[in-house]
């Protein structure tokens, strides 16, 4: 029995690598999931690079967690969580994980891109902290399907909220965003409250979007196997929040599909720069 179950278990992770993929050192699958899933990026409410070491904890612990460790860190980026900003974490040093090699990102390196050990304290960038029981706002997702949800959904969600979900799906498969429901505090420009769309692996690259109001966004779909979703509420003004899908799609079944997304009307050149849709 013993013999039988070690050949199962074999099949199954070797099924896993193979659906997955080993690419460039890293496994492409959800093995450190449970741990990773509770490293997040957090930025100042006052913008990037705004935190010194002692208003990073400040911010870890208001959410009750804790600066992440070099390896809880290194842990995430296993998964796929690949951030262009430098921010505190453990002990006091500095840096960013990076999963794809870029010109603008890493120097043209893969890792954790540490600055060191900081001297002073003082010096300003953003933080990554560790909390494995707050999956509400934000993570590292690899699920095929999964409802999103804004912190607290279905109540209004909270002020000074910044949430990232990282959604990272297997090579070949791309992501399509289905909105269920959208109640978020409507400016004009959307700078109060909002959802951001990055069509990459982070909030540097690839933008897509920005919705607020109250009003359906059409689908989305990704045009690679990553996107970033960015929630931000200000310090006044909360609304019902949203609700969302994602499901992933083959590459080559979506180049087929000529009725991907709903047919449009044709908004005005604004609301596309916007991507506010247009009133009726």
């Amino acid at each position: 029995m013993r013999v039988l179950g070690f050949i199962w278990t074999l099949s199954f992770i070797v099924e896993e690598i193979h659906a997955w993929g080993y690419k460039n050192g890293i496994l492409h699958n959800s093995i450190w999931l449970e741990q990773a899933a509770g490293v997040y990026h957090r930025e100042s409410r006052f913008g990037r690079y705004r935190l010194t070491y002692k208003e990073a904890k400040a911010v870890c612990k208001y959410e009750g967690g804790r600066l992440a460790t070099y390896a809880q860190l290194e842990a995430a980026r296993q998964i796929g969580f690949h951030m262009c900003s430098a921010g505190w974490f453990g002990k006091g040093r500095v840096g960013y994980p990076i999963v794809k090699a870029g010109t603008n990102c890493g120097f043209g390196k893969v890792g954790i891109i540490d600055y060191g050990y900081r001297l002073n304290k003082s010096e300003r960038w953003d933080v990554y902290c560790y909390n494995p029981s707050a999956k509400e706002c934000g993570g590292v997702l690899t699920d095929q399907r999964r409802i999103i949800n804004s912190p607290g959904y279905p109540e209004e969600y909270e002020d000074d909220q910044i949430c990232y979900w990282h959604i990272r799906v297997r090579y070949g498969q791309r992501i399509r965003i289905r909105f269920l429901d959208f109640d978020v505090e409507e400016d004009t420009d959307c700078l109060a409250d909002y959802l951001e769309i990055y069509d990459s692996y982070d909030d540097v690259l690839g933008f897509a979007g920005r919705f607020c109001g109250d009003y359906l966004p059409e689908d989305f779909i990704s045009t690679g196997n990553v996107i970033t979703l960015k929630f931000l509420s200000d310090s006044s003004v909360t609304a019902g929040g949203f609700r969302l899908e994602y499901v992933t799609v083959n590459s080559t079944i979506l180049s087929q599909d000529i009725d991907v997304l709903p047919e449009s009307d044709g908004p005005s050149e604004y609301n596309i720069l916007k991507k506010i849709p247009s009133r009726p």
